[in-house]
């Protein structure tokens, strides 16, 4: 099922979320709304935040990118261990930040350690467009968003077209859900 996907200006985007366990109600169904919801938006990462649910849980899905090798996970309670490398810019944008796309600088190599599905634990370096995908959806699951890494000047030039998100003008191909402080009361 396709799940809507949280806007903008929502306080669950800002909330640093919670572990799990391998109890959690519908995690298996969960886990697949998630990658369907993600597939439908076109994207490569979508975090748990992102459809409302304050829990440390992400999937990750690379085939779009040329040149990297394939690389679909589900991360459980991901905890990056080190980032490593480099800094190097790469143009991101996010599914509850529609239409907006900035130079975000991220590490080339983490080590991270997470569940997978079947509550295996995983502890694995992860290098490339996999690293910067699984860097941004992790910022989610600790209540940050790329916007909050760029520097402050351009984030004051985005500010309006970041409110007009938050008050839901925005078009975009899949369903998404926009606060609840900005929904008209009748």
């Amino acid at each position: 099922m396709k799940l809507p996907i949280v806007a903008y200006g929502d306080p669950v985007l800002k909330k640093k979320c919670s572990d799990i366990d391998k109890d959690y109600p519908n995690l298996s169904q969960i886990i697949e709304n998630m990658y369907e919801t993600m597939y439908n938006a076109s994207g490569v990462g979508l975090a748990a935040p992102q459809v409302g649910l304050p829990i440390r849980l992400f999937v990750v899905d690379t085939q779009g990118f040329e040149d990297e090798k394939p690389f679909k996970k589900t991360l459980i309670n991901a905890q990056i261990l080190e980032e490593k490398g480099e800094e190097w810019a790469f143009n991101e944008g996010c599914l509850s930040i529609p239409d907006i796309r900035e130079d975000v600088w991220r590490k080339p190599n983490v080590l991270i350690r997470y569940f997978d599905e079947n509550w295996k634990l995983h502890e694995e370096e992860i290098t490339g467009m996999a690293a910067r995908v699984i860097q941004h959806e992790y910022d989610h699951i600790e209540g940050k968003l790329f916007t909050d890494r760029l520097p402050l000047l351009r984030k004051t030039m985005l500010k309006s077209k970041l409110d007009s998100i938050s008050k839901g003008k925005v078009n975009t191909d899949y369903k998404m859900k926009f606060p609840a402080i900005n929904k008209k009361r009748s």
